[in-house]
């Protein structure tokens, strides 16, 4: 059960809107950045990469302190992830998927008290309610592992970017599975090392994905939300 479980979370058609976002990948398509199997490829997996060791991070941390029945904790992880993305596409999304993946997990678990204080509190506006603390929190109620999480996470972030490479960029399903089957080797690396991480200690020096973001934000040409 717990693999169908996983499975179902990790889905791409799971209802929290990740197919409405992009990671900037149709502001470097249209600036000529990414226009072919490798070039989406070195994108790709600077995005994984960005995200493992940011919202991967909060993911992990936010796991554990709902494994410790600490919400304040929760919150805290909450905010300071908030606090680290630099533009508004990032909130947005951070906070649109994350408000819908709290609600959905307080119908899965409607007996976990951190998941229904938490999403108690994004209702209240007293917490932003991000994505990758609902991932967290959700896999903690399942039982799933930290493992399990973490790879949950950056095939969501891969998946969001070659979903959406295959309605702007010039690649074929072939291509895009193919890349997913190569990242994922980069998972177990990424792993190790996030685990240990703490809220201080995130980083996500990408500074090209953020510059595409604020260009998307007044751009002309728009297909997704980021």
């Amino acid at each position: 059960m717990k693999v169908m479980r996983l499975l179902q979370m990790t889905d791409s058609t799971f209802p929290v809107g990740t197919f409405s976002f992009s990671n900037g990948l149709e502001t470097a398509t249209y600036e000529g950045i990414v226009n072919d199997a490798d070039t989406l490829m070195q994108y790709t997996r600077s995005i994984a990469l960005q995200g493992a060791y940011s919202d991967g991070v909060a993911a992990l941390l936010a796991y554990r302190a709902s494994k410790a029945g600490d919400l304040a904790a929760v919150e805290e992880i909450d905010r300071q992830l908030m606090l680290f993305k630099m533009n508004d596409e990032a909130r947005t999304m951070l906070q649109r998927m994350g408000r819908k993946m709290a609600e959905l997990a307080e119908r899965f678990y409607p007996d976990d008290k951190v998941i229904a204080g938490w999403h108690a509190d994004i209702k209240d506006e007293k917490t932003p309610g991000c994505f990758p603390v609902a991932q967290g929190l959700t896999f903690a109620a399942e039982g799933l592992t930290e493992e399990e999480l973490f790879a949950s996470h950056q095939y969501g972030v891969i998946n969001m970017v070659l979903g959406a490479a295959l309605r702007c960029v010039r690649v074929s399903h072939f291509d895009t599975q193919e890349i997913l089957f190569k990242l994922s080797e980069d998972v177990p690396r990424l792993y190790e090392k996030a685990r240990t991480m703490r809220v201080e200690d995130m980083n996500a020096f990408v500074p090209e994905a953020d510059i595409f973001a604020s260009l998307h934000e007044k751009g002309n040409m728009r297909m997704f939300m980021s």
